[in-house]
């Protein structure tokens, strides 16, 4: 099987397909892409040919009836992810179906239970877990450099909300949520990688911006444009994530990340300007005071250090991580991570958040 090559079919013909998926695909030696779907004939066919994928589609589910494709990425909106990837399953396709990766729990239960019952290669890309940072601070932490977690507080500002124009990310029945499902999920999912399953959740949503309607002129309801969440583990340890996208960061991808980390045995800070810093520091409980822990040669690999933009593209193109690995583990075997298991998990964080942010209490996970 290893000489296998797979065919990928692409839904959504946009920004994010490529600068992601495509010039991943186009480094590893057993993806092909084989086809593209989008919704308007016109710039789907031009981007077919603007990027020399043979086969262009407007009917996913023709694309997944035609046999051009062994593997499909959902990159689409979130109140799609559904029905396509339920279907997907059903002719027996390999699926990568971006975050969130359902509107409600029911939805992201059903897709989970299909992917184990098929035995099909699944996969939500929570990108931040393979940066460099993310992953060293991940080593220390399994490592015990903290001793026993007592709490962590992430951070994750952005200021793609500022403005009060219309955007489906801030439309309930396109988005299923704002940017605590949005961007809040990827550390969401960071803070359970870190610490373990998340027990219980109390929520405060922001509505700080105010929204015009959608084009035609139709009305809405509004998501939240950012909010806090106090986390309490299963292992007695606590948290906060804020994500926040009503905030005025000026670099070159508009956008910071903030990580604290304490334990009984240390603290470990983590911090990225998404310009040209991406830095550990800690210590450790009788070494002093806080210091940098350099990120090891074995974690930075073939990733360019100059700008944190040129990491996170080779981070993808370079190494078997997110949709590289997916495709490696549909030739080889096992299991690509993170899986639509994991995602549940953190759909049903969103949804205790939510139910929280409506009923001003506390909400456990096992709730939802």
């Amino acid at each position: 099987m290893n000489a296998k090559t797979v065919k990928v079919g692409i839904i959504g013909p946009g920004f994010w397909t490529d600068v992601m998926y495509l010039p991943v695909f186009a480094k590893h030696p057993q993806a092909e892409v084989t086809a593209i779907c989008g919704r308007h004939p016109g710039r789907t066919q031009a981007f077919a040919e603007e990027h020399g994928i043979p086969h262009f589609f407007t009917d996913y589910e023709a694309m997944f009836a035609s046999g051009l494709v062994d593997a499909v990425v959902v990159s689409t909106g979130n109140n799609t992810h559904y029905d396509m990837t339920m279907k997907a399953l059903d002719a027996g396709l390999h699926v990568l179906c971006e975050k969130p990766l359902a509107m409600t729990v029911a939805e992201a239960e059903a897709m989970t239970a299909k992917a184990e019952e098929t035995g099909l290669k699944c996969l939500v890309p929570f990108t931040y877990r393979f940066m460099p940072t993310a992953r060293y601070v991940k080593e220390l932490i399994d490592a015990g450099y903290i001793g026993k977690p007592y709490h962590l507080n992430l951070r994750y500002y952005t200021g793609y909300a500022r403005d009060g124009h219309y955007m489906w990310r801030f439309d309930m029945a396109e988005s299923g949520g704002g940017p605590i499902a949005d961007i809040g999920s990827h550390f969401i999912y960071l803070a359970q990688w870190y610490y373990g399953e998340i027990e219980s959740v109390m929520c405060q949503l922001s509505y700080h911006v105010e929204r015009d309607p959608r084009p035609d002129g139709s009305d809405y309801e509004r998501t939240d444009d950012g909010g806090a969440i106090l986390l309490q583990f299963q292992s007695g340890a606590q948290g906060v994530i804020t994500a926040s996208a009503v905030c005025y960061e000026d670099t070159p991808f508009g956008q910071t990340h903030h990580m604290e980390f304490h334990g009984s045995g240390g603290t470990i800070y983590a911090f990225v300007d998404w310009d040209t810093v991406q830095e550990v520091k800690g210590a450790r409980v009788g070494e002093g005071m806080i210091k940098p822990l350099p990120i090891p040669e074995e974690i930075w690999g073939k990733a360019r250090r100059d700008t944190v933009h040129n990491t996170y593209k080779d981070v993808f193109r370079e190494h078997d991580f997110m949709a590289r690995g997916w495709i490696t583990a549909i030739v080889e075997g096992g299991e690509p991570e993170p899986t639509f298991a994991e995602a549940l998990h953190v759909q049903k964080v969103i949804a205790a958040c939510q139910l929280s942010a409506k009923e001003d209490r506390r909400v456990r996970i096992d709730e939802v």
